[in-house]
């Protein structure tokens, strides 16, 4: 943390934040050891090892990939390391990912288990505590099925809205992605399993993600990506680190020494291991110099690196032996930190609460769905309406899902699941939905009432269906998937064609949306009603049902900015899109792509360096559809009374008062800027308050200094320069409505 001042890291009270905050920052209280502790015994146990063992120790299996490699159980998984019995080292298993224990393809035949709603729709909560609560229950689920090591905690932020993984994410912001993506990784860490951060870093997007060369400047880095990855790692602890595929600045992620060696290793004081992606390693001694510690799913790389390379490598002194002592001390330094050394995988797997946990997945489904648009206050559904048709989405069997390594078979199975014949994707990815039917939800929560469903492919009919209710639901999706891109931001296959049609004839018309991110609404005019639901997991037709019902009050605010047209973002569509054919286009995503046909690294320069998302439309001036940290409620809620102070900390003190007729929960937002400085406005701090009816409560959001600093180079570190400062208190990031400002001392902090 900065040598500087007490922190708040989301700014709500002190005393409110105590026991949350002593759980994230110190998995000790769970029976695991301190970094300095862990540290000195890993030493001890890599003293006792020969050096075959620790060799053996710095490269893990890929299962699918690798019969008969090990005399262990090789369960289909991501990840195999064997221990070292004579030492009490454990078996290690690696599953995917941040959204419940992946079983992509069905690779484990019957294993299900409980998916979360998106890392986006985890965001949209701006609440720490739903994020632990999701790593918690799908850690539990992993020690349940016999892994240790879940590779969860992805932090890449969002720079483009056409990124296929944004779903994977927490969101453009670093303060809000680096906290939420901390309480999830902390609380997949307190079943004594490893999770990692990743992808370490500026994994930005999908196409050509293999080759890329993501450009951008030291300060810039830090006050964006970088920053993310340090408060999650403040705030988590992970017990290790996964590095990227792209390369950045010009060397690959995974032997990246500035990256792993100067940022990570010496000026963030990191104690755990870094681990590569799966098909990230290029070399053996520049890799293992430059801070990678294990290459991980070795078969999927174009040479096992750092398996007999690696053993030459030290022979010979290419790679020491103080350095190689070091690779296997920061793995078993993760394992022994987090607890995962002391607690051994089952032998057996068992049946986990699945029914408990999937209230978790749709607490956090609730928590995330965002109401852009309710004009006319036509939600919650009036009693009034005794025919309601619900439209296309396949909202009558399932809720869409999200593609790739973090797909979820769960509980229930997958009513829709289609394979894709081309694509980046195609080998380890399909259409999936989860048995979670909003159609039969709405049915239960509105006894009485007629709900009819038309899938929509018959247009004449969709629009008559809509023409004769009383109000229409339309289910729009889009698919977005690890390895591919979109191509732009419309909805696929005519959709906004047909909600265009159903609007001219029905004017309670509510437009559901299941994407992966930001699309584009060319309706929106004529639409009254917008709910983002984002892909909302296992019971998202029930989350959905509560929220369009008014059982549950929406709450969620957007972590991503949503733009108005396609010429708003930084970069309109994927780079490298048209430099690449369509088979090299797949060959540059798929880390099993044959030798040869991948082609040559290009460049992405990141243009707009720190100023990420809202902060690029407030730069140029822009408005978007819908900005970052906005969404609506069936309650209203006020601020008064603010007082804003300086001096060592930038803080704002006000009153939060609830002055409608239901209970609900609001997300005040604090974004500060030098008072004559021309950047724009920054997220500093934020909470979550829930207010019954007429409550109030006093409330103080504290600047996280690093976002009120600039990333001096120089220093080289943070600085905090004197003077006056603008402080909003806001709804969202356009809201400029309560500005106020304090003075500052000036003040520097270690990198």
């Amino acid at each position: 943390m900065p040598k500087l001042l007490h922190l708040a890291l989301i700014g709500a009270s002190a005393l409110a934040l105590a026991p949350a905050e002593a759980q994230m920052a110190a998995p000790a209280a769970n029976g695991a050891a301190t970094t300095a502790a862990a540290r000195a015994r890993a030493d001890a146990i890599v003293a006792r090892m020969t050096r075959a063992e620790k060799l053996a120790l710095v490269h893990g299996l890929f299962p699918p990939m690798a019969a008969g490699k090990s005399t262990n159980p090789l369960v289909p998984s991501a990840g195999h390391i064997d221990g070292v019995p004579r030492l009490g080292v454990p078996l290690v298993r690696e599953s995917d990912a941040s959204l419940g224990v992946a079983n992509q393809v069905e690779q484990r035949k019957g294993d299900v288990a409980t998916a979360l709603p998106s890392s986006l729709a985890t965001a949209a909560s701006f609440d720490p505590e739903i994020a632990r609560a999701g790593g918690a229950m799908i850690g539990s689920e992993a020690r349940a099925k016999r892994f240790n090591v879940l590779l969860a905690g992805g932090v890449n932020l969002t720079r483009d809205p056409w990124n296929g993984r944004n779903f994977e994410y927490l969101g453009e912001d670093p303060l809000l992605a680096g906290t939420l993506a901390g309480a999830h990784i902390a609380g997949v860490q307190s079943n004594r399993i490893v999770s990692t951060v990743k992808h370490f870093a500026l994994n930005a997007q999908e196409t050509g993600r293999m080759i890329v060369d993501a450009r951008i400047g030291e300060a810039a880095f830090r006050m964006s990506d970088l920053l993310a990855f340090e408060i999650a790692i403040e705030r988590g602890r992970p017990g290790s680190v996964m590095c990227a595929y792209n390369k950045v600045n010009g060397d690959w992620a995974c032997e990246n020494d500035h990256l792993l060696n100067d940022v990570l290793k010496r000026d963030w004081g990191y104690g755990g291991w870094v681990m590569s992606d799966w098909g990230a390693v290029h070399s053996t001694a520049k890799a293992a110099n430059a801070g990678l510690d294990q290459q991980s799913g070795q078969e999927l790389d174009k040479g096992l690196y750092f398996s007999a390379p690696l053993t030459a490598a030290v022979a010979d002194g290419a790679v020491s032996q103080a350095r190689l002592d070091d690779m296997v001390a920061r793995y078993l330094t993760g394992l022994i930190e987090t607890g995962a050394y002391d607690t051994p995988v089952p032998a057996a797997a068992t049946t986990p609460p699945y029914a408990r946990n999937a209230d978790v997945a749709q607490r956090a489904a609730e928590a995330g769905i965002v109401l852009l648009k309710n004009r006319g206050d036509l939600l919650p559904i009036a009693r009034s309406a005794r025919r309601i048709v619900v439209i296309g989405g396949n909202a009558d069997v399932g809720v869409l899902s999200g593609g790739g390594s973090s797909q979820v078979r769960s509980v229930g199975g997958a009513p829709v699941e289609i394979p894709l014949a081309y694509g980046g994707s195609a080998s380890f990815a399909r259409i999936t939905y989860h048995a979670s039917s909003p159609l039969l939800a709405l049915r239960k929560a509105l006894p009485g009432v007629q709900v009819t469903w038309v899938d929509g492919r018959n247009l004449n009919a969709t629009v008559e269906a809509a023409r004769t209710a009383d109000l229409a639901i339309v289910f729009a999706t889009q698919w977005t998937t690890e390895a591919d891109d979109v191509p732009d931001l419309r909805l696929p296959n005519q959709q906004d064609a047909l909600i265009a049609a159903i609007a001219a004839v029905q004017p309670r018309t509510v437009a559901v949306m299941e994407t992966g991110g930001p699309v584009l609404m060319p309706w929106i005019d004529q639409v009254p009603v917008v709910v983002q639901a984002w892909y909302p997991g296992q019971r998202g037709g029930e989350a959905i049902a509560n929220i369009l019902t008014g059982k549950v009050n929406p709450s969620g605010r957007l972590p991503i900015t949503f733009p108005a047209g396609a010429g708003q973002p930084v970069r309109p569509r994927p780079v490298g899109l048209d430099r690449l054919s369509a088979q090299e286009a797949a060959a540059a995503a798929d880390p099993g792509a044959a030798a040869g046909r991948v082609p040559e690294s290009f460049p992405v320069d990141y243009v707009e360096g720190a100023d990420v998302g809202y902060r690029w439309y407030e730069k140029k001036g822009m408005t978007p559809l819908f900005p970052f940290g906005h969404g609506l409620s069936y309650t209203r809620f006020a601020y008064r009374n603010p007082v804003v102070t300086g001096g060592q900390t930038l803080s704002v003190t006000f009153d939060v008062v609830n002055t409608g007729a239901r209970a609900g929960a609001d997300v005040p937002q604090m974004y500060v800027a030098r008072e004559r400085g021309d950047g724009p406005m920054r997220l500093a701090a934020f909470t979550r308050v829930t207010l019954k009816p007429g409550e109030s409560r006093r409330v103080t959001l504290t600047a996280e200094p690093r976002i009120v600093a600039d990333y001096d180079v120089k220093l080289p570190g943070w600085r905090i320069d004197a003077g006056r400062y603008r402080v909003a208190l806001a709804r969202d990031a356009g809201d400029r409505t309560m500005v106020s400002s304090a003075t500052l001392e000036a003040a520097t902090m270690k990198p």
